[in-house]
């Protein structure tokens, strides 16, 4: 430990009134004392180059004394307290040709310290605090940098700068010997290492520039220098020697064997361009992220990309773990003040000694409590949330050793890396956390004026486990490469250490893609393991929560915080949430928060919660009386139930699995080729739409959709159609799990929806995810795609409903929001749907909503297609009387033979509700060898809207609802309030009440319907 520490110098300085004359040595002496570094005397005993009072000639030719100089670091001018350091630094102006220019002046009055730069062929930059300030990490270091590395503040570096340019320098390293074949494990040690002491030498761990000059001795003999680098790893690993210079006890695991592999020439050019860098300077809690990227090969894309900031992960660390730590230090602060009054009031002695004595033992016994506070990141990767919370736990203990120290009592660090624990799965970014942590651990002992320990310099964290979080026994899946392998017969639930604090980031992935990227058998004994605990649709983070919550549960954590996706605010995942505020509560989220994922900007929400003792509540950095499982603070509407009335009317549509869809021209083309069975080919080629034809214009898309109920010997009598799906779809469908077999049909045909649509001509949709919630209405046959919601139903009051303010209100609190707000929320038929209540209207208020609705629709298209430059083009092709297009036939029903032999299934597509379009007519085919089997064909006549002409095409593109939403023209609002109004006067509310108390009302309603 140093013979003095900041609050200590702070508390002594503090009290002095000297002269300058009479202090000023003894203030240098004790900074010396400070940052552990040889006073003027112990370095140079003849002061030519390190000394007090150098004498000097100012640029007037006058005597001059500097106060202290040291050659090629600075010159330094003492002035009395509270003088004018201006007069201080124009002297040193003076002084400083004949000082051979050091490139930092120091004028300083033993309570204020400024470092001017004076570099040449650079912006001027002033290093100013004062004694108060001197305790920070930032000023010490300007201090220790002073005195050891001047060039590394010269204007324009940063730690930022330092840690990228090192990295990426570092990654030739990484892909040289990934090109030469070494064992890519062995590799990153080794790498580890290395950087490892180049750090150290930056820091002052490894004396006198000892790494450089190993590199400099043998860089064009490779194979000395594998000899010297293991003779040194050696060293570092046990203490003692490596040549005549004295090595620190380092051990802590990196340096337990003395593995080296050997370097070519080139290699070595580039381990001594690396060294050239200030690695005393990186930012630790980017370190590991980016040296990560350079050393695994599936990350190496990722090296030029954003990292996360020690800002943005304090967001989530300082209301989870510091501010109950933060809330016990204030008590124990108070408690030792009134110690202190209460001694300086005492009457005797012996009194005052015992108040003194309880206030001591209060303060050891915080640094104390501080000293076993356990932290817990279950993916902790590289482990920047446990370097910036162990920083968060020293700098909290650091200021309870200022406070003592100004009440003289000597206290000196005892939180240590070894409080951490961590769960990863990767062994690059295990191995790389322990080094990561450990270099922000001893560099902050170094800038806060404490001296790292000794023997050993490092502790292995063993605390930091390479296994799988949520299934125990492991997989195999992860490692270096990676890759999912078959996991054992069976899995339990790994336990987790117990810890006070359980912080990170878990891993991201949709419940759609858990399949596709960590296998069947993981995922199935994963499903199997938390069954009744995660929903399976949920996401992958969603465990992390589950499992910290059980901790939390069974006393094993205290608090917890948490990253997770947007989406945990809804549907499956949402349930997770709900989970936790069951058993304990949630006191603190970030609702919507840009967030650096694999390089990535997305945007996330942060957790924090507990077993509900915390009376406070934050959300979005506001007080708020609660936190709701969808991270709102208005009416709880994750509470309301799914009505039985909107059952079966609102579904998910169908989702092809593989190339079904086809454009226009095939599609017509299609449409008229004959087949040898003497169906047409209209029986299975239908319009189709996706969320791009509602937001933006119709793409007159169509779909090729086989019915389910089809022999494989029926579908390949649509020749050309069968031989298209066969050359696009049938090798892609070959991978699937469940529809390998049936490779002709679609992934998931939805007949629920099918069924349910049939009876109607028309239909309404939306998409899943839109900035504006837009409903719309689609003709039959049409097959809405799975990024659309469809509802069964064609009446205008029902399409009223959907489209007032009170159901978007409904549906955006009940929804997910994908990214920020302008990118949309999802919409979700269960959530957003099923639980909205619907009004109990008169007649006459329905009639009103309806005509409204109506009036909307009528406006709209006629503006999205305005007569003037559109025109209605028909579309003729053959028909089955019994398929799709029926609707759009005029032809009578076919007699079918008693029998049945031979006749085709009908389609299970087209309605039979007469169409809102004009129908007109056609005339059956007679095709004697269909009228034998009881078919009966006709031509279809189905009317759609094109452009008149290209110059119209153009203007239209532009018209699209998005665009119109974007900027809605006045006649848009006044439809829409219209609209409002009329829906608002069913349920009998005013228009003008406020999104909160709109919820609330429908949440009762919601829960009062039954």
């Amino acid at each position: 430990m140093p013979t003095m520490t900041p609050q200590q110098f702070i508390a002594r300085w503090k009290r002095v009134t000297l002269s300058e004359r009479s202090a000023c040595q003894q203030h240098f002496l004790d900074l010396c004392r400070l940052l552990d570094h040889p006073t003027p005397a112990e370095a140079d005993p003849e002061g030519t180059s390190y000394t007090f009072e150098r004498g000097v000639r100012t640029t007037e030719g006058h005597q001059g004394w500097a106060d202290v100089w040291k050659k090629d670091h600075f010159g330094w001018e003492y002035k009395k307290k509270r003088r004018n350091l201006d007069d201080a630094y124009r002297q040193l102006l003076q002084y400083r040709e004949d000082l051979n220019n050091p490139p930092l002046l120091v004028v300083c009055d033993m309570d204020r310290f400024e470092v001017h730069t004076n570099f040449t062929g650079t912006a001027k930059k002033v290093y100013a605090f004062d004694l108060d300030g001197l305790a920070k990490p930032d000023n010490l270091a300007v201090l220790r940098k002073l005195f050891a590395d001047p060039q590394s503040l010269k204007p324009g570096l940063t730690a930022e700068g330092v840690t990228r340019q090192a990295s990426e320098h570092f990654g030739g390293l990484a892909d040289g010997l990934r090109q030469r074949g070494i064992d890519p494990h062995r590799a990153a040690h080794f790498l580890m290492k290395l950087m490892f002491c180049m750090f150290a030498e930056d820091i002052g761990l490894l004396k006198d520039k000892l790494f450089t000059r190993t590199l400099a001795n043998t860089k064009r003999d490779p194979d000395r220098l594998a000899t010297f680098l293991s003779q040194l790893f050696q060293a570092m690993s046990t203490g003692g020697y490596y040549g005549p210079e004295e090595i620190l006890h380092f051990n802590g695991g990196l340096f337990a064997d003395a593995d080296v592999i050997a370097l070519t020439a080139d290699e070595i050019d580039t381990v001594a361009l690396v060294n050239r860098f200030d690695w005393g300077s990186v930012e630790p809690s980017i370190f590991g992220t980016l040296f990560e990227r350079t050393l695994d090969p599936a990350k190496r894309s990722q090296i030029g990309a954003h990292y996360t900031s020690r800002e943005d992960i304090e967001t989530l660390l300082e209301p989870v773990m510091l501010a109950p730590l933060r809330r016990e230090w204030e008590a124990v602060r108070a408690r030792c003040d009134k110690f202190t009054a209460d001694g300086a009031k005492a009457k005797t002695a012996q009194t005052k000694r015992r108040k003194y004595e309880q206030r001591d033992k209060a303060l050891r016994g915080f640094v104390e409590r501080l000293a076993h506070v356990t932290v817990l990141d279950p993916a902790c990767g590289s482990g920047n949330f446990l370097y910036v919370a162990l920083h968060l736990l020293l700098t909290l203990e650091k200021e309870v050793i200022a406070y003592a120290a100004r009440h003289q009592l000597g206290l000196f660090p005892q939180v240590r890396p070894t409080q951490l624990h961590g769960i990863e799965i990767n062994p690059y970014a295990q191995e790389l956390a322990q080094v990561a942590i450990w270099i922000g651990y001893l560099q902050w002992m170094r800038d806060n004026g404490f001296n790292p320990p000794r023997d050993p310099v490092l502790e292995p964290i063993e605390s930091i486990e390479c296994r799988d979080a949520i299934l125990d026994p492991p997989p195999a899946r992860g490692g270096i490469e990676g890759g999912p392998v078959p996991l054992p017969a069976f899995a339990t639930e790994p336990e987790w250490p117990a810890a006070e604090f359980i912080v990170g980031n878990p891993p991201f992935l949709g419940g759609k893609l858990l399949r596709s990227y960590l296998g069947d058998d993981y995922v199935n004994a994963m499903f199997a393991l938390w069954k009744g605990r995660v929903r399976p649709e949920a996401d992958l983070c969603c465990y992390w929560f589950e499992k910290a919550r059980r901790q939390i549960e069974r006393g094993k954590t205290r608090r917890a915080g948490l990253l997770a996706t947007q989406g945990i605010r809804g549907g499956a995942n949402r349930e997770t949430l709900k989970r936790i505020k069951e058993t304990g509560d949630v006191f603190f989220a970030e609702s919507d928060r840009e967030w650096i994922l694999n390089g990535a900007a997305v945007h996330i929400s942060m957790i924090g919660f507990d077993d509900g003792s915390d009376e406070s509540r934050t959300l979005d950095g506001a007080a708020v009386a609660t936190i709701n499982a969808n991270l709102t603070a208005t009416s709880d509407v994750t509470a309301a139930r799914r009505l039985d009335a909107h059952r079966g009317v609102a579904f998910m549509g169908d989702t092809k699995g593989g190339a079904f869809d086809i454009p226009d021209h095939l599609a017509l083309e299609m449409l008229k080729a004959p087949n040898p069975h003497g169906r047409p080919n209209s029986d299975v080629i239908v319009p189709w739409i996706n969320g791009l034809d509602v937001t933006r214009r119709p793409r007159s898309m169509w779909i090729i959709d086989f019915d389910s109920a089809m022999t494989f010997e029926m579908v390949a009598g649509y020749e050309s159609v069968i031989a298209h799906v066969e050359r696009e779809v049938k090798a892609k469908r070959a991978s699937s799990r469940s529809t390998a077999k049936e490779w002709w049909l679609h992934d998931r045909p939805r007949p629920e929806m099918r069924a349910a649509l049939a009876p109607h001509s028309r239909f309404i949709a939306t998409t899943t995810v839109s900035k504006h919630r837009l409903f719309v209405w689609e003709q039959a046959p049409t097959l809405p795609d799975h990024q659309l919601i469809a509802f069964a139903r064609s009446d205008d009051y029902f399409f009223g409903i959907l489209h007032s303010r009170v159901h978007e209100v409904w549906a955006r609190a009940q929804g997910t929001q994908v990214r920020e707000r302008e990118s949309g929320f999802r919409y979700t038929p269960t959530t957003c749907f099923e639980t909205f209540p619907f009004p109990e209207p008169s007649d006459e208020q329905r009639a009103a909503i309806a005509t409204a609705a109506a009036e909307l629709d009528r406006l709209r298209n006629a503006w999205l297609n305005p007569p003037e430059w559109t025109r209605e083009e028909i579309l003729e092709f053959p028909g089955s009387t019994d398929g799709p297009w029926q609707r759009y036939i005029d032809a009578p029903s076919p007699t079918l033979p008693a029998d049945g032999e031979g006749v085709f299934p009908p389609p299970v597509h087209g309605g039979t509700e007469g169409g809102l379009l004009a129908q007109k007519g056609g005339t059956p085919s007679p095709d004697p060898s269909l009228e034998a089997r009881g078919v009966t064909r006709g031509v279809v006549r189905y009317p759609r809207t094109v452009p008149t002409d290209e110059e119209h095409a153009r203007q239209l593109a532009r018209r699209t609802l998005t665009n119109l939403y974007n900027n809605p023209p006045t006649w848009l609002s006044l439809a829409h309030e219209k609209l409002d109004a009329a829906v608002f006067a069913a349920y009998g509310w005013d228009p003008s009440i406020g999104d909160d108390k709109l919820l609330g009302l429908l949440l009762n309603q919601n829960l009062s319907t039954q």
